[in-house]
C-alpha cells in the first residue's frame, strides 16, 4: 500500500492538472520532504514546477528574497517569514499555487515564545490572498512528537493545504 503522504500528493497533483496549476514549495523545516512526497509520484513534472530548500535565513533572502528586516524583527519561524517565502518563491517561479513551511522541529533550538514543534505555513496564489496557518505540533497532548512525527505531520498540513488552495470545495 502506497504511503499516505505520498497518496495525498498524488490525489494533489490531481487536481491541480485538471486545474492547469502549476505548484512551487519553498521549504525550511521540512527540508524539501513536501517536494520529495509530490515528486515521488509519475508525472508529477506536468504540475510541480520547483522547489525551494531555504533551511538557512541566507538561503531565504537570497533564493527567495525574503528581506532582513523580516528575518530580523520576526525571525525565521514566523507568519511573516512565511508568507515573505511563498511570495518569492512565486515570483522566482512560473507556477501559480506556491507553499512555504518554516519551523522548530526539535529536538533542540525551541524558545518560550516559538517552541518545538510550532511550524508557520503560508499558501499563495496569483491573484489571491495569502493564506497563513500556524500549528503547534508538540502541544502537550502530544508532547512526545519526535523531529521525525513534526516533520511528518507539517508534510501532511503542507499538502492539505496545498489540496485546499487548488480545490477549495473539496476541503480535504
Amino acid at each position: 500500500m502506497r504511503d499516505e503522504l505520498v497518496l495525498l500528493a498524488q490525489r494533489t497533483l490531481d487536481v491541480c492538472l485538471a486545474r492547469k496549476i502549476m505548484i512551487v514549495t519553498a521549504e525550511s523545516c521540512t527540508g524539501g520532504l513536501i517536494a520529495g512526497a509530490l515528486t515521488e509520484n509519475a508525472g508529477s513534472s506536468r504540475v510541480f514546477e520547483r522547489g525551494f530548500v531555504t533551511y538557512s535565513n541566507e538561503a531565504k533572502q537570497e533564493m527567495l528574497g525574503v528581506a532582513a528586516a523580516i528575518l530580523a524583527s520576526h525571525g525565521a519561524v514566523s507568519a511573516e517569514t512565511a508568507e515573505a517565502m511563498a511570495l518569492g518563491a512565486l515570483e522566482k517561479s512560473r507556477a501559480q499555487l506556491a507553499l512555504a513551511v518554516t519551523g522548530v522541529a526539535g529536538p533542540d533550538g525551541g524558545t518560550a515564545d516559538k517552541p518545538i514543534g510550532l511550524v508557520h505555513f503560508a499558501v499563495a496564489q496569483t491573484e489571491r490572498p495569502t493564506l497563513l496557518v500556524r500549528k503547534d505540533f508538540r502541544s502537550p497532548a502530544n508532547k512526545d512528537f519526535s523531529r521525525v512525527e513534526i516533520r511528518r505531520l507539517a508534510v501532511l498540513t503542507g499538502l492539505h493545504l496545498l489540496l485546499e488552495a487548488a480545490a477549495p470545495q473539496l476541503r480535504a
